[in-house]
């Protein structure tokens, strides 16, 4: 097999995560918005209010961001702008050899996760799915984190684990360590 090929391979690989998170999070939020109504309550899934599965919708962002922007605006910030973000980050890493391995995968769960939360934004009117919904025990001013879907953990989670990443890669050991 060329090199040319392995590379290849090595990129589109960390795709699989980005069909997975689509996925995981389209069929979980079909399987919510429909069994239940929306404000549903479904279960405290622990009896200890700790972990509570909801039907909630999401017309904004995270943590309410853009609540107070006009109806006719919102379209162009949460469907437009996340369809730029997510068409440069593919370019980049399409193009770029200075990814690793971990920061190729963490890339590919953002932007399944981005995905995922854009089809809702397009395709459900009411707002994205979101259904998740754990105690925070008054961290952050929060007693309990906002609601939230797959797509959301796959974004958190990834940017996490890319930003550990960055820190933790020695700088020589970034450049090709993907070709």
């Amino acid at each position: 097999m060329s090199t040319n090929n392995n590379i290849f391979l090595k990129k589109a690989a960390p795709f699989s995560l980005t069909a997975l998170v689509i996925l995981l999070d389209q069929i979980t939020k079909s399987y919510i918005a429909n069994n239940w109504k929306i404000g549903t309550m479904i279960t405290d899934v622990f009896n200890n209010d700790l972990l509570r599965v909801y039907h909630l919708r999401n017309k904004v962002i995270a943590f309410s961001i853009g609540g107070g922007l006009p109806e006719e605006v919102r379209p162009a910030l949460f469907i437009v702008l996340p369809i730029i973000i997510l068409g440069c980050l593919c370019f980049l890493y399409w193009k770029s050899n200075d990814f690793t391995g971990v920061q190729r995968w963490a890339v590919a769960g953002i932007i399944g996760g981005g995905v995922g939360n854009l089809i809702d934004r397009i395709f459900r009117p009411d707002g994205v799915v979101d259904f998740i919904s754990v105690k925070f025990f008054g961290l952050l001013g929060f007693e309990r984190w906002p609601t939230f879907n797959v797509a959301d953990s796959a974004v958190v989670v990834c940017v996490l684990v890319w930003l550990v990443s960055l820190f933790f890669t020695p700088e020589n050991g970034k450049k090709g360590a993907a070709a």
